[in-house]
């Protein structure tokens, strides 16, 4: 049986995008499964769709022959492990304890991010964008601090990859990049001030296949939430 990932709407749920772009760029075979938000409430149709799926109701979720894996590091490990070929991780151990770190400050951390900056890959928001950089200085500390981040690993990269490509955070592609592709869609959405040498990192993210399989399918969507916009009225048409 393939491996069948549960995702939610791609224009809005960057947690269901970090294991998709993963998948799809590493070229591991799943069958997609969508369940569309609609609210989060215990009896939407959302929460319903999920029930002996994921205890929690959320996605995504990766079931492998019945085993149902839930919460993108988790997911991400477990693919680590199950396709060892792929090398998902860096396989130096010190830079795979990096990639590691890493991905796991960006689960728990940069809540201002989240909050202020809802991904939403269809719009563009350059107007919502400068008034939350003036408004909210702990939006302010979360790019600074992820920019600190991805200077410091691109830093330790060489130039160019033997395929003459540039690298990304650990070289070749690996989970730390899928980690952080939601993010790369958030500051696209919102045109946050970046860095050159960062912003070119995010346009690499943004050009990968996967990424670009992921976009095309959001914006495909033409779906309109509410709750996953409040500052906006309907979509830009």
């Amino acid at each position: 049986m393939a491996l069948q990932l549960f995702i939610g709407n791609k224009n809005y749920s960057s947690w269901s995008m970090r294991p998709w772009v993963l998948l799809r760029q590493a070229g591991i075979d799943f069958e997609e499964v969508m369940v569309r938000f609609d609210s989060f409430e215990a009896d939407s149709t959302f929460k319903k769709s999920l029930q002996g799926i994921n205890p929690v109701g959320k996605v995504p979720v990766l079931v492998d022959d019945g085993f149902a894996v839930w919460d993108t590091l988790a997911i991400a490990e477990y693919l680590a492990e199950r396709f060892p070929e792929h090398r998902l991780w860096p396989s130096d151990p010190r830079q795979r304890a990096r990639a590691r770190s890493v991905c796991a400050e960006m689960h728990s951390g940069f809540g201002a991010l989240r909050n202020h900056c809802p991904m939403n890959i269809e719009a563009s928001l350059p107007h919502i964008g400068q008034l939350v950089w003036r408004d909210q200085a702990a939006l302010r500390a979360d790019v600074a601090r992820l920019s600190a981040l991805w200077q410091d690993l691109l830093a330790n990269q060489p130039e160019r990859m033997p395929d003459g490509s540039q690298p990304l955070l650990f070289g070749a592609f690996s989970i730390a990049d899928a980690y952080f592709a939601p993010v790369c869609m958030r500051l696209r959405t919102y045109q946050l001030p970046l860095s050159e040498p960062l912003r070119a990192y995010v346009e690499r993210v943004t050009a990968l296949p996967g990424v670009q399989d992921w976009i095309r399918d959001a914006l495909a969507e033409h779906d309109f939430l509410d709750f996953e916009e409040p500052y906006r009225v309907g979509p830009d048409r």
